[in-house]
């Protein structure tokens, strides 16, 4: 599929937005938290507390050949002839038959309100968010009876890919009935240990599996990684935004600085996750987190990559999701959120897509 609109179109101008999981148990309550801070860019919220099938490998196993999901586990059966359900899922892959990958009410509550009509968009959104695990966290995360992950069983690593295609596909065409532009980001937490041996994929298998995943987008796409990674795979792929945990890894970045020149020069979106996803961010301030950012970006700024590029596509998230902490907790940090992007705008947005006069332009 091609990538439409194209993500020219979208001017990330340092707006806000909020990543996956919220520990509110009513769906209603966490769509009013996220419309009353985020009118731009807001996403349908991942709901765990309100019930185990919302957890991120669980929310989107639906219709996997073989899965069984019980009491919290979940897994594939391999004892089972999976020949049909596997017949179906590439069926539907190769005819684009998008409704496979369907997620339930009792999977995705938000989402499900969000289809039913009963959300009241204070204004028109510049970009509806959607989200998936990313193929590398499902399929290693999702094991079959003995404890293996699906990616290590050749058969099952190719139908994961074909799997959560379609559910993007098929998310990306209802978030499509409510906004223009929408963004469908891929949570990837074990990107972080790539390289070690807990992981022991190839490089060209990662970049396989999250490209065959982005053919179902034909929006903005995105990643999610909460930790250090080979930030070189993911700036490779045909990604549009770069999500990452800026408060703790925003360092690591300044190691890949020609791959992520030739993102931002390609048009690339920066999601930088600034403000701390947990009780540290009762010791922060918008002041100490803006200048943590800006030091970050001088950083990047000496390694050559372009000033101009980099304050034209900043977005700024938590750096990770919330769904662990409290209701109170969660709600501040998503107010930080909107203060941080706030005094980012005001120092640092560009007036024209020319760039602009900040201080760090001119430093």
């Amino acid at each position: 599929m091609s990538s439409e609109p194209s993500p020219a179109r979208f001017k990330p101008r340092w707006l806000p937005f909020a990543l996956d999981g919220l520990p509110h148990e009513d769906p209603a309550r966490a769509w009013q938290a996220i419309l009353k801070r985020f009118p731009d860019i807001p996403g349908w919220p991942q709901l765990p507390r309100r019930s185990a099938l919302e957890n991120m490998y669980a929310q989107f196993s639906e219709r996997f050949p073989g899965i069984v999901v019980r009491d919290g586990a979940i897994y594939v059966d391999r004892t089972r002839n999976l020949d049909r359900e596997l017949e179906r899922l590439y069926l539907a892959y190769l005819e684009n038959l998008v409704n496979h990958g369907r997620i339930g009410e009792t999977y995705a509550a938000g989402l499900a309100m969000l289809r039913e009509g009963e959300i009241a968009f204070p204004r028109p959104p510049l970009v509806l968010k959607g989200e998936v695990t990313g193929p590398v966290s499902w399929g290693l995360t999702v094991v079959d009876q003995n404890q293996r992950p699906l990616l290590y069983d050749e058969v099952l690593a190719d139908a994961v890919s074909k799997h959560l295609s379609l559910k993007v596909a098929w998310q990306e065409q209802e978030l499509r009935k409510h906004a223009p532009q929408t963004l469908i980001m891929l949570n990837e937490p074990y990107m972080a240990s790539f390289g070690s041996a807990f992981v022991n994929l190839r490089r060209s298998q990662v970049i396989g599996l999250l490209e065959e995943v982005f053919a179902g987008i034909r929006g903005l796409k995105g990643v999610h990684c909460c930790g250090n990674t080979d930030w070189s795979i993911l700036l490779s792929t045909s990604i549009d935004v770069l999500s990452f945990d800026a408060y703790d890894y925003g360092d690591t970045l300044q190691h890949y600085a020609a791959e992520l020149g030739q993102f931002l020069q390609r048009g690339g979106i920066m999601a930088w996750g600034v403000v701390p996803a947990s009780a540290v961010a009762e010791t922060e301030t918008v002041e100490s987190l803006v200048a943590r950012l800006e030091r970050l970006m001088e950083r990047l700024l000496q390694e050559g990559v372009s000033a101009d590029a980099l304050l034209a596509v900043g977005l700024v998230t938590p750096s990770c999701g919330l769904g662990s902490l409290t209701v109170p907790q969660a709600e501040h940090i998503l107010d930080l959120t909107v203060e941080v992007a706030a005094e980012m705008r005001r120092r640092h947005a560009p007036p024209s897509a020319s760039g602009g006069s900040s201080a760090l332009s001119q430093g």
